[in-house]
């Protein structure tokens, strides 16, 4: 039979995400709207951004944290193209994302030394291949295809290449090494389901040692040069960004953190998002028609939980669509690229109690998707 009871809150889709419990608009400080980021106002709100950033997710003394433009794609090429060349790269990629990167090194870049080690949706490649004496390029969160890495053991403490790390659906709600991370990405409209089109660009002193010994052999654009006279301009990562920031984004930031602090901060931020997890797993233990894309549970995202179903291709938009004519879950098919099935947000600004009430819903659309083909 049909449920009675909907989630409070529908929006389970994995970017932009959805926004945090109890969220309101009319909330956020006004009063640097209609100002220059560059005023003494301005500069202030996103110096504030970053400070507490940096201060929730307990960045090591001498890290540096940005505000950049373009999300996270914007963030990371950012650091592709500023950082890489002067030593061979591996590049690890299992998904959607992870492959534009290699597009990047490969096609755009046209760097030579490089090894690109892949697996299908799903898997993780073997990360063991790793070269310490490489720049190493990788995701820390599959978001179209739900894998994570488990952990970054696998990256050398005595390493002489850099880690460039896109961790924009992972960050916030996974444990992160900052010893083995020199360059960090993530947007904020992920995990804390703020609003898009800014990116976060963090850098450990190697990092920046390398910024300012070397200067890439092509041309880079004024949105993405982090040095003047061989020398990092600073003022990135103490509120004065690049280009002009929407301050009616770094407001909404702001909230977010806020709110970040108000749940046990990341501590916080991670539990809640393995809660969610945990109640997913235990639904598709229970049922033999959901799967979940990443095999290995070790592997499982907590935010950007994948899944396959015993349907084919048209019965899963189907069942989506069932779905979303019910209000009950808005955005939740499987990436375009990804294989046939859902992609239901988990992170942290997810209540448990609205994916409590999704999932007899989830076996209301399976039964009706199936006896429609019969």
């Amino acid at each position: 039979m049909k449920p009675a009871a909907k989630p409070n809150n529908p929006n389970f889709s994995s970017g932009p995400c959805s926004k945090r419990p109890g969220y309101d608009l009319s909330a956020l400080s006004q009063e640097s709207l209609g100002r220059s980021h560059r005023s003494s106002l301005g500069k202030s709100v996103l110096a504030e951004a970053i400070d507490l950033s940096k201060e929730i997710l307990q960045l090591p003394e001498g890290y540096r944290l940005g505000i950049v433009a373009g999300s996270d794609t914007g963030a990371f090429e950012m650091a592709m193209w500023s950082l890489l060349g002067p030593r061979a790269i591996d590049i690890f990629a299992w998904e959607s994302f992870g492959s534009g990167w290699v597009t990047d090194v490969v096609k755009q870049l046209k760097l030579e030394q490089v090894e690109v080690y892949t697996a299908d949706y799903g898997q993780l490649p073997d990360l063991s291949r790793a070269d310490s004496s490489k720049d190493i390029v990788f995701t820390l969160n599959g978001t179209t295809s739900g894998v994570k890495v488990p952990n970054l053991d696998w990256i050398a403490d005595d390493r002489e290449g850099l880690t460039l790390c896109d961790a924009t659906s992972g960050v916030f709600a996974m444990d992160v090494d900052w010893s083995k991370i020199d360059v960090c990405t993530y947007s904020w409209q992920k995990v804390l389901g703020g609003e898009g089109a800014h990116g976060v660009l963090i850098l450990s002193p190697r990092a920046v040692e390398r910024l300012e010994s070397y200067t890439p052999a092509w041309p880079l654009p004024k949105i993405f040069r982090l040095t003047k006279a061989g020398t990092l301009i600073e003022g990135i990562f103490k509120g004065a960004t690049i280009n002009t920031p929407s301050m009616l984004c770094v407001e909404d930031y702001l909230d977010a953190l806020r709110w970040v602090q108000s749940v046990g901060g990341l501590r916080g931020t991670i539990q809640r998002s393995q809660d969610n997890l945990k109640l997913m797993s235990d639904f598709v233990e229970s049922r033999g028609w959901i799967e979940f894309l990443a095999k290995d549970e070790a592997q499982r995202s907590s935010t950007s939980v994948c899944f396959s179903l015993d349907l084919e291709a048209d019965q899963v938009k189907q069942l989506v669509k069932l779905l979303d004519a019910e209000q009950v879950a808005y955005d939740i098919g499987a990436y375009r690229d990804a294989p046939a099935g859902l992609r239901i947000w988990c992170g942290a600004t997810i209540e448990t109690s609205d994916l409590e009430a999704l999932l007899p819903w989830l076996d209301w659309a399976y039964a009706e998707t199936k006896s429609q083909a019969s």
